[in-house]
């Protein structure tokens, strides 16, 4: 028989259980009531936190860089500025390689408009420059910039641009600012500057006319004989052809620009820029046996001297682009200079498709005939500084119009058919970094 103390736990046992129940109901109750507070504010913390950038593009398939000829026909060289609210693609504070003297927004130019701009052909489209659509046209490839200031500001711009992309180290064989190198590893890709403002051989003078000697038969050894390891090659040459010059063919004196000597034939400045395009020219159609990259010919960079030349008070202080029919090649210097190059280039190039050497043409001329207000103006220096040209109405911003001439460059080589009509293959190459 049960003892008392038996029967006494089982008494209380319903007590323990319905004890054990209120607690477990009470618990369940609780988790209910918070849990959804508790899980709204996790949640809501998460999404108020930044969410990351979105990953940028990768570069387009060899496919698809090929695939850009849909206006292989058209005339890219006569167009019109059209407003572009995407513009600009760099910055100042973005890109190191912006040249003092181009920095124009770092200097206090008020406006930006001139930045907010891009070219339309007539008839056919042309598209804003892609870095990374570049970048793989280029890949295990060079190119040298040949010229003057104004080719330099060009580089330049090439260079802000791909930074976009990927980044470069200086490469450059010596310190010196006008030869200068840059390698994007990510592509195996030379970009290099030569200095070489006439294109032919030019001494400074050594007799009392203080006029620069310029023999024009002869090219600039300075860059004439590192050219052939290059892929690409863009000439240009335009302004120190307007100061007065003695002319030389065959060391024997042959006449001159503006020396005002009575004993010497003024030839004319155009005489001069002819010749020195002619003799840069056969580098590659005469002089170098089986050069196989594309050379091309940038046209004359016209300047937008307002009220007096450059040394007489002349300014550039326009805020827009010309229309058409508010600017024409009326100029008679931009037009004999334009046409001269011209057909300096059609009679180069028709030896040059004898000889399977490749010229190609940047016709920027009328494009960059239309942006007066793309000049730095006063506003490449500081305010009151001791400069040559104070008001510099011959270079460009940055960024600014001439980022265009990429536009304009990419155009051409995708048309060119890209990487298909490469002379090199990778591992192959001759890398103008090591020599």
């Amino acid at each position: 028989m049960p003892s008392s103390t038996s029967m006494a736990l089982l008494h209380n046992v319903p007590k323990f259980v319905h004890l054990f129940a209120a607690i477990f109901v009470f618990l369940a109750v609780i988790r209910l009531y918070f849990f959804p507070l508790f899980t709204a504010s996790v949640f809501s913390w998460r999404q108020s936190a930044p969410a990351p950038p979105p990953p940028l593009p990768p570069p387009p398939a060899p496919g698809a860089v090929m695939a850009g000829k849909e206006s292989s026909k058209c005339d890219i060289s006569k167009g019109k500025w059209v407003p572009n609210p995407n513009a600009p693609y760099y910055t100042n504070d973005t890109c190191w390689a912006i040249h003092e003297h181009h920095n124009c927004l770092k200097y206090g130019r008020p406006d930006d408009g001139f930045m907010r701009w891009r070219w339309r052909p007539d008839g056919c489209d042309l598209p804003v420059f892609n870095p990374a659509q570049f970048l793989e046209l280029v890949r295990h490839k060079s190119l040298a910039f040949v010229g003057d200031s104004v080719g330099r500001n060009h580089m330049q711009s090439l260079l802000c641009l791909l930074l976009r992309a990927t980044y470069a180290v200086d490469a450059s064989p010596v310190q010196d600012e006008n030869f200068r190198r840059y390698r994007f590893p990510s592509h195996n890709f030379i970009v290099a500057s030569f200095w070489s403002p006439f294109l032919v051989r030019a001494q400074e003078a050594d007799d009392p006319s203080g006029l620069l000697k310029l023999y024009l038969d002869e090219p600039d050894t300075n860059w004439s004989k590192e050219i052939a390891q290059f892929d690409y090659v863009i000439i240009s040459a335009e302004q120190p052809f307007l100061r007065p010059t003695m002319f030389y063919e065959n060391r024997r004196l042959v006449g001159c620009h503006y020396c005002q000597s009575p004993n010497v034939t003024d030839l004319t400045k155009y005489y001069g820029y002819r010749m020195a395009f002619h003799t840069a020219l056969r580098v590659f159609t005469d002089d170098l046996s089986g050069f196989g990259g594309t050379v091309f010919l940038r046209t004359y960079s016209p300047t937008h001297f307002e009220g007096g030349e450059w040394d007489r008070g002349g300014s550039c202080v326009r805020q827009r682009p010309f229309r058409r029919d508010e600017a024409s090649l009326d100029d008679e210097v931009a037009f004999q200079m334009y046409m001269t190059q011209m057909e300096e280039f059609r009679a180069a190039e028709r030896e040059g498709r004898k000889k399977g050497v490749k010229l190609r043409l940047l016709d920027t001329t009328e494009a960059m005939l239309l942006r007066g207000d793309g000049h730095p103006g006063r506003y490449g220096h500081v305010a009151g500084a001791n400069v040559s040209m104070y008001n510099d109405c011959v270079h460009w911003c940055l960024p600014g119009p001439i980022d265009t001439w990429n536009d304009f460059l990419l155009h051409t080589m995708k048309n060119e058919g890209g990487r298909l009509a490469t002379r090199r293959r990778p591992g192959n190459e001759r890398n103008p970094s090591r020599k």
